[in-house]
């Protein structure tokens, strides 16, 4: 069953430069409601536990060195159906294939600078909100 609740973060390459404010619009826009919202800055191990499902995978260390480059957003997000429409919302991985209009159409630089990470089931979307953001931390 679908819950009402999911995980973001807008990505380094997305905060430097300078889009923080226009994808946060964008997602209220399309009716979510920002229920936790940090901005923060992961360090490489921070970042490596974040992304350990990853570790084996040959882009890992890539992938943590990106997201520990500098400052991200995160939040909790809270709509009907908000994984799935969330993932709509920030269109294809590699922001050429994304849908136009779509956040990473207009916000991403490339397949690994692609502006925002969305939780990509109900479950990781509970554990990832967990890794950032404790109970009173949530409105």
């Amino acid at each position: 069953m679908a819950t009402n609740r999911t995980f973001t973060m807008i990505k380094p390459d997305a905060v430097a430069n300078g889009h923080i404010g226009a994808i946060l619009n964008d997602i209220t826009s399309a009716g979510f409601k920002i229920i936790a919202l940090k901005y923060t800055r992961l360090s490489e191990e921070l970042a490596g536990k974040f992304y350990e499902i990853h570790k084996e995978r040959p882009f890992y260390k890539d992938l943590v060195d990106f997201m520990s480059s500098g400052p991200i957003v995160a939040a909790i997000l809270e709509k009907d159906n908000a994984v799935e429409d969330f993932r709509k919302l920030i269109g294809a991985t590699d922001p050429t294939k994304a849908e136009p209009g779509t956040i990473r159409n207009k916000y991403a630089k490339s397949i690994d600078a692609n502006a925002v990470h969305g939780s990509d089931s109900d479950d990781n979307a509970l554990i990832e909100g967990n890794f950032f953001f404790n109970a009173s931390e949530r409105f």
